[in-house]
C-alpha cells in the first residue's frame, strides 16, 4: 500500500457499521469508512463493536492481536468513538453488560426486558446522569491512545471527531453529558494535535430530522455518505503531507 492507494484503519461504535435497517458488514460500500476510502482511492479496514466507547478502543488497542497487524499497514488512524460515551446509563456499565451473562435463558430475557423499559424513564428522571463513561475518561482514554500509536508509528496521521446527537426514544430523547464531553475531546484535541470532524454539523440534521435510522440514533445512507465525504476531506490534507515527508518510503515501515 502506498501514499497513492490509502488504508484507513477505523475504530469505531455502531455509528460506523449501522445503516438505515441495522447493523451491517464492513465491506458494505454506502458505509462511512468505505465512502471515506473510496473518496481518497483507497480502502478502510474497520475495528468496532456496539456501544464500544473510548475506553473499548484503548483494549482494542492493547488486546487485539489482529489490530496489532494492522497498525503496520495503516496510512491513517481514524478514532471513531465517543459518542456512545454520551449515553445515559442508568445502571452501572458493568451492570449494564452484564445482563448478557444471566442464567437460565428466561431469567435474562425477562431481566433485560425490564431494563429496556426502564431505561427511558431512568434516562428522564436522571437527568441522563450518570452517562456511559465520564467525560474525563473519554479523553483520557484517546489521550492514551493517540500517544501509544505515536510511540508505534511517530509520523502516523490520527484523526477523530466529536460525539454525535440523537433523538432516541430508548433513551428517553435525553443527551445531557453530551456537551461536557464534546468540549473534553475538543481540548484534547486541540492539546494533542488531532484534528477532529464536527460530527454534528455534518450529520446533525439528519439525524434530528428523523431522516435516518428508526431508532433516532443510527444513519441512514445519506448520513453516511455526507459523513465520509466529510472525514476524507479531513484526511486528505494529512496524507498529502505524510507523502510529502517520505516520498521515496511510501509509508513508515514499508
Amino acid at each position: 500500500m502506498t501514499m497513492a492507494t490509502p488504508r484507513l484503519l477505523v475504530f469505531g461504535d455502531s455509528l460506523s457499521f449501522h445503516g438505515p435497517d441495522g447493523g451491517c458488514p464492513s465491506d458494505e460500500p454506502r458505509l462511512w469508512p468505505n465512502v471515506a476510502a473510496r473518496e481518497l482511492g483507497g480502502s478502510a479496514d474497520l475495528v468496532a463493536g456496539i456501544g464500544w466507547t473510548a475506553r473499548d478502543l484503548w483494549w482494542s488497542l492493547t488486546g487485539d492481536p489482529r489490530v496489532w497487524a494492522e497498525l503496520h499497514r495503516a496510512d491513517v488512524v481514524v478514532l471513531a468513538v465517543g459518542s456512545m460515551d454520551t449515553l445515559p446509563s442508568p445502571l452501572p456499565t458493568y451492570l449494564r453488560t452484564g445482563l448478557r451473562y444471566l442464567r437460565p435463558d428466561g431469567l435474562r430475557r425477562v431481566v433485560r426486558k425490564a431494563y429496556l423499559a426502564a431505561q427511558p424513564r431512568l434516562s428522564v428522571a436522571f437527568r441522563g446522569r450518570p452517562a456511559v463513561l465520564p467525560p474525563r475518561l473519554t479523553a483520557r482514554y484517546l489521550d492514551t491512545s493517540a500517544s501509544a500509536l505515536r510511540t508505534l508509528r511517530p509520523s502516523l496521521p490520527i484523526v477523530g471527531w466529536l460525539p454525535s446527537v440523537h433523538r432516541a426514544a430508548s433513551y428517553g430523547y435525553v443527551h445531557t453529558a453530551r456537551e461536557e464531553t464534546a468540549a473534553g475531546i475538543a481540548a484534547w484535541g486541540r492539546k494533542a494535535g488531532v484534528p477532529l470532524l464536527d460530527l454534528p454539523a455534518v450529520v446533525g440534521a439528519h439525524v434530528l430530522g428523523g431522516h435516518g435510522n428508526a431508532d433516532g440514533m443510527h444513519w441512514g445512507w445519506e448520513g453516511h455518505e455526507a459523513v465520509g465525504r466529510a472525514m476524507a476531506s479531513l484526511i486528505a490534507p494529512l496524507l498529502a503531507d505524510a507523502g510529502a515527508a517520505t516520498p521515496a518510503r511510501g509509508r513508515a515501515g514499508t
